[in-house]
C-alpha cells in the first residue's frame, strides 16, 4: 500500500503507524526515529519529528499571521468529522459578524423543524358573488410567505403562475372584476428591512423589502445592452414589463477597455429609479435587478395588468391591504385558485447556493409565525436559538438580528457554527444545498484546477470588512472535516482575504496524516 525503499522511508512509516496505534508513548517513538534517521533531512524537534498535523498547523500559522491582516483577526475550526478531533483552532469563541454563514442556521433549523417538503400555499380568494360573468366584489392575492412567485422556478417566465391565475377566474366564469386587486401581506408583521440593515442598500436586490406578499425576488429585472457608438444611451428593457416603476435611464455608452458598471438610485419610499454607470460598445447584453417600494402593492399591480392583457376587466385599481382603512374580509370569501410553492429542499437549495437574502428572511418570519404566531424576525430567531440549545450552544451566546446576515448586529462563534455542520452533516438536503468549489453557486469561480475542486461544498458570507467560508471537505486520504473561516475587520482587498479561504481549503483536500511516498 505504501511502497518504502530507504531506511529513512522506513523510519518515518513506522513512526506513523506506531504513533496512530498508540503502541508506545511518542517520546519512545521520537528517540527511535533519530536513532534511524540520524543526521538526515531537517532537524527534528526535542520531542520528535512534525506530525502532518504539526506542520499543517504551522503552515496556517504563517499565513494567518502574515502583517497584512494586522487589522484583523481570525476565527477558524477545523474537525474531523471521522474522529471528532480538532486539526485546528483560532478563536473558536469569540463573537463575529458571519455575514451570510448566517443563512447556515436558518436553513438548517428550517430543515430541522418544517421538514424538507414543507411548501407555501399562496391563495387567490374573491369576497362577491359571480353574476353574468362579473364578480361582484374585489379579489385577494393573500401570502404566507412564499419566495417562489418568480421565474426562477417557472422556466424563467416570473407571470407563469398569474397567467394560471387568469385561466382559473375564466373558468370559474369571471370575465370582469367590479372592484379592486387586493394585495394581503398582513401574516407577518410590517419589517419591510432587516433590523441592522443599511438604508444605503434600499436599491439594491439583496437589500429586497420583505414582505408576506411577495413576487419576482420584490425587484424588476433589467436586460442592458449597448448603445450603437460611444456616447450614445444604453437600450435596456424590463421584466415585468410594468408601470410600476418609472426608470431614467442614464446609462452611457463607452469604448472599449473604460469598463461595465451599473447602478440604481431609487427615489425612497417610491418607485421612480435612475439608472447610471457605463457599458462597453463590446460588451454582451446581461442581466440586472433592482428593488421596488411596497412589494405588496407591486405584486397586486403586476396581477392586475396581466389580467388586462388576457382580457379580464378590472374596474378598480390595485391596492395594498393595509391602505383600506376600515376593510374587513367577509366570511362568504371563497378561494379561486391556490398556489403551491415547490418543497422547501428546493428554495433551500436556493438561499444556499446563490445567497439569497429575501428568502432567507422569509424563511425566518415563517418559523416565528409557526411556531410563535407572530411573523417577524423576532420571533423566528426565538426558534432558531431554542433548536440550537438542543444542540448544545448557549442561545445566550448567540446574536440572530436576521436570517440572511446582512445585518452587522448578528453575532456568532466559529465554534458553533462547526456544531452545525457537525449535526447537520448527515441532512442530505442540507449538504446538497451548499455551493461546490469550481462548479456551482456563490463559489464557482474559486479553487479551480485544484484538489478542492468538486471537493470543497461550503457557505459563503460577504459583507463590508467581512469574509466568511464554511463547510465541508474531503482530504488526500479520504477524511472528510468540517471547516469554519471567519475573518472581521481586514482591510486588504477581498480577494486577498478569498485567497486565504481557498489556500485552507486546498491545504486540506491535499492533507495526509500518513505519508505517501
Amino acid at each position: 500500500m505504501y511502497p518504502v525503499k530507504t531506511l529513512k522511508q522506513w523510519a518515518v512509516f513506522f513512526f506513523y503507524y506506531l504513533r496512530h496505534s498508540g503502541f508506545v508513548s511518542v517520546l519512545l517513538l521520537s528517540g527511535f526515529v533519530l536513532g534511524l534517521v540520524g543526521g538526515c533531512g531537517p532537524k527534528p524537534s526535542a520531542f520528535g519529528p512534525l506530525t502532518a498535523e504539526d506542520r499543517f498547523r504551522e503552515e496556517v500559522d504563517r499565513i494567518l499571521d502574515d502583517p497584512a491582516f494586522a487589522t484583523a483577526y481570525w476565527g477558524i475550526v477545523v474537525q474531523s468529522l471521522k474522529t471528532g478531533e480538532y486539526l485546528y483552532l483560532r478563536n473558536p469563541h469569540r463573537g463575529f459578524m458571519p455575514a451570510s454563514n448566517m443563512k447556515l442556521f436558518t436553513t438548517a433549523v428550517a430543515l430541522e423543524k418544517l421538514g424538507p417538503d414543507f411548501r407555501y400555499t399562496t391563495f387567490l380568494l374573491a369576497d362577491g358573488k359571480v353574476e353574468n360573468g362579473v364578480l361582484k366584489g374585489n379579489l385577494l392575492i393573500r401570502g404566507t410567505g412564499d419566495p417562489s412567485l418568480t421565474g426562477r422556478y417557472h422556466d424563467d417566465d416570473p407571470l407563469a403562475v398569474f397567467r394560471q391565475w387568469a385561466d382559473s377566474l375564466k373558468s370559474a366564469g369571471i370575465d370582469s372584476i367590479d372592484g379592486r386587486i387586493i394585495g394581503d401581506d398582513n401574516y407577518f408583521e410590517d419589517e419591510i428591512m432587516g433590523t441592522g440593515w443599511s438604508w444605503d442598500y434600499q436599491s439594491d436586490w439583496y437589500a429586497a423589502q420583505i414582505s408576506a406578499l411577495s413576487f419576482n425576488d420584490n425587484c424588476v429585472d433589467v436586460f442592458l445592452e449597448p448603445g450603437d457608438q460611444p456616447g450614445s444611451p444604453a437600450r435596456f428593457f424590463l421584466r415585468p414589463d410594468t408601470r410600476y416603476v418609472h426608470v431614467k435611464n442614464e446609462v452611457k455608452t463607452v469604448r472599449h477597455g473604460l469598463g461595465t458598471a451599473i447602478f440604481f438610485d431609487r427615489r425612497r419610499g417610491t418607485n421612480f429609479v435612475r439608472m447610471f454607470g457605463t457599458i462597453e460598445l463590446d460588451r454582451k447584453g446581461f442581466w440586472d435587478w433592482f428593488s421596488v417600494e411596497n412589494p405588496t402593492l407591486y405584486t397586486a399591480f403586476v396581477f392586475r395588468e396581466v389580467l388586462l392583457h388576457c382580457g379580464i376587466g378590472v374596474r378598480g385599481a390595485a391596492v395594498d391591504i393595509d391602505s383600506l382603512a376600515g376593510y374587513a374580509v367577509p366570511d362568504s370569501i371563497w378561494v379561486v385558485a391556490r398556489y403551491f410553492s415547490p418543497p422547501l429542499r428546493e428554495i433551500v437549495r436556493t438561499i444556499n447556493k446563490v445567497s439569497q437574502n429575501l428568502y432567507a428572511e422569509l424563511l425566518l418570519r415563517t418559523l416565528g409565525k409557526i411556531y410563535k404566531d407572530v411573523g417577524d424576525a423576532a420571533h423566528g430567531a426565538e426558534v432558531v436559538k431554542e433548536h440550537l440549545g438542543r444542540w448544545g450552544i448557549d442561545p445566550g451566546q448567540f446574536k440572530m438580528a436576521d436570517g440572511s446576515g446582512l445585518s452587522r448586529l448578528n453575532m456568532v462563534t466559529p465554534l458553533q457554527i462547526s456544531i452545525l455542520l457537525r449535526k447537520m452533516r448527515n441532512n442530505p438536503y442540507f449538504f446538497d444545498s451548499l455551493p461546490i468549489a469550481g462548479v456551482d453557486g456563490t463559489i464557482k469561480n474559486r479553487m479551480k484546477g485544484t484538489a478542492a475542486e468538486g471537493n470543497v461544498h461550503a457557505k459563503t458570507g460577504y459583507i463590508g470588512r467581512v469574509r466568511a467560508l464554511s463547510g465541508y471537505v474531503t482530504s488526500a486520504d479520504g477524511e472528510e472535516f468540517s471547516f469554519v473561516f471567519l475573518v472581521n475587520n481586514y482591510t486588504v482587498p477581498t480577494p486577498r482575504a478569498n485567497w486565504v479561504q481557498d489556500w485552507l481549503c486546498e491545504r486540506l483536500a491535499n492533507f495526509r496524516r500518513i505519508p505517501s511516498f
